[in-house]
């Protein structure tokens, strides 16, 4: 029996009314034809543009998932920032690598990849964090991220107290416990809905300096 909350899937007649699309073009650069599709998902996507799951392991072996924030992309990669102690941080640190997937609903288009982790330089970190509103830095340097907060008032208190030190100038500084991280990809793979289930998929695996590409099934 089918939920009553899950959408249906489409029917013929929805499928008809959208007519074919082009499929994915093969490039010598997945990166910048990343940072194409990307600039489109900014323009299309209401919220979080930007917005990706970030996948990851514990020293068990137990997958985690989560969703982070895209903040730079270049030829080195793709780059989050976080609290280091925090959960994704230390598995991160623990076992530096991971795999990111951006879903854009109103395109529907997704990529994901998987790579290798390395964390961005102190300057690139302090950068970002630089650029951040105030009351974000205070959040940042408050929290203990992912570890437990025995009452929310305990959190409150801690912004109180850091914000009478800063108040809100731009002069708060980094945290040596806050940080980012770049993914350097080994394989990225565009996907684009097409009609029927008939949906494009298209891979790209790191070869040296260069890459190969492979059409998937669906």
């Amino acid at each position: 029996m089918v939920s009553k909350v899950i959408p249906p899937s489409p029917s013929a007649a929805d499928y008809a009314s959208d007519g074919d699309r082009p499929l994915i073009a093969v490039t010598d650069d997945p990166i910048a034809y990343f940072k194409e599709w990307m600039a489109e998902a900014r323009a299309k996507e209401l919220n979080d543009s930007n917005a990706m799951s970030l996948a990851t392991v514990d020293s068990d072996g137990m997958p985690d998932v989560r969703i982070v924030l895209l903040k730079d992309i270049s030829d080195a990669g793709f780059s989050f920032f976080t609290n280091l102690q925090s959960q994704k941080g230390r598995q991160l640190t623990d076992n530096p690598r991971a795999a990111l997937c951006l879903h854009w609903k109103s395109l529907r288009r997704q990529v994901r990849m998987r790579g290798t982790i390395t964390r961005v330089s102190e300057a690139e970190a302090d950068t970002y964090f630089a650029s951040r509103a105030a009351q974000s830095r205070i959040s940042a340097i408050a929290s203990d991220q992912s570890r437990p907060l025995p009452d929310r008032s305990v959190f409150e208190q801690r912004i109180a107290e850091v914000s009478e030190v800063y108040g809100d100038g731009p002069d708060i500084p980094r945290p040596e416990f806050w940080g980012g991280f770049r993914l350097a990809p080994t394989e990225i793979e565009f996907w684009q809905d097409q009609a029927f289930r008939m949906h494009d998929r298209l891979r790209y695996t790191r070869d040296g300096d260069n890459w190969t590409t492979t059409r998937l099934y669906p």
